[in-house]
């Protein structure tokens, strides 16, 4: 099935030295460039991250610390990324959970501005596991109908790319709302629709330090806005504050804010606070 797009889609995957968001950093990139006509343009590359890779992820990947010693940092080529990746939906498998959060933190220790806030984040491992709930490999074999080690070669990035790429091809084939026998069960070959049904948290920021509430009054009813929608406001998911609005705590406790600007919470976290907090300033 050819996807409908409305703008490019960039289907990507990276390697890693860790899962740490903070301290690990990205060793591959690969991404394949989907264009609303239908053209694709592939693109796989080893990045160097400053550090040693650990020997479980040599390990698992296949990837050594001398395959990137030449390669560039991800800050040499932040810039050359942010241009292609500009204006672009993202897929991914298990992406919403690591992989875009990942890039986007590199992106902001590079200091090139990418904006994930307009793009739409469809997951191919949420669609799979909401679905028919199992692995990257698990899902190749269900939706592809081959044995993924007999097609690729596990854990490197432009490989699981190109399997993630087919199967959420074979996803909107299963679940075409034109040939499926359950209602419940269809998905639209729909750029915003897929997202939506991507999204399995309501995260402010990527790493789910602060995440949305809905709204409500005294009494416990909740709010709504002027079209009938729940209002929301933005609280912290952790610590002392747990449950309080950001911008509550922000003017009870001021020192909070200095606090995990100096503290080890990812850079995307003190982007978040930061603009609550200079939105609340603006409101005063």
């Amino acid at each position: 099935m050819k996807l409908n797009l409305t703008k490019p889609l960039i289907v990507f995957d990276l390697e890693t030295t860790g899962l740490d968001l903070v301290n690990d950093r990205i060793i591959q990139v690969s991404y394949i460039k989907v264009q609303p006509d239908g053209c694709e343009e592939r693109k796989s590359l080893y990045v160097n991250p400053g550090k040693e890779i650990p020997a479980e992820v040599v390990a698992l990947t296949g990837i050594t610390n001398e395959m990137v010693h030449d390669a560039p940092t991800f800050k040499q080529v932040a810039a050359q990324l942010q241009q292609t990746f500009a204006g672009c939906d993202f897929a991914g498998f298990n992406s919403n959970n690591f992989d875009i959060p990942m890039l986007a933190e590199e992106f902001l220790r590079a200091g090139v501005e990418m904006d994930f806030s307009k793009a739409r984040l469809i997951d191919a491992h949420t669609i799979f596991c909401k679905m028919e709930r199992r692995s990257l490999a698990a899902a190749y074999k269900f939706y592809c109908g081959h044995k993924m080690e007999d097609d690729f070669t596990a854990h490197r990035a432009d490989q699981d790319t190109e399997a993630t790429y087919r199967v959420l091809l074979a996803q909107l084939d299963r679940y075409n709302p034109a040939t499926a026998e359950e209602p419940d069960r269809a998905l639209p070959n729909d750029m915003d629709a897929l997202a939506a049904f991507s999204k399995s948290n309501d995260n402010v920021d990527f790493a789910g330090r602060i995440v949305w509430k809905e709204m409500t009054d005294g009494s416990g009813q909740a709010l709504v806005d002027a079209d009938g929608n729940p209002r929301k406001q933005e609280v912290f998911n952790f610590g002392k504050y747990k449950g309080w609005a950001v911008r509550d705590v922000l003017h009870r406790d001021p020192g909070y804010y200095s606090w995990m600007l100096s503290a080890d919470f990812t850079n995307n976290t003190k982007q978040v606070l930061t603009r609550i907090r200079l939105r609340e300033m603006k409101t005063k």
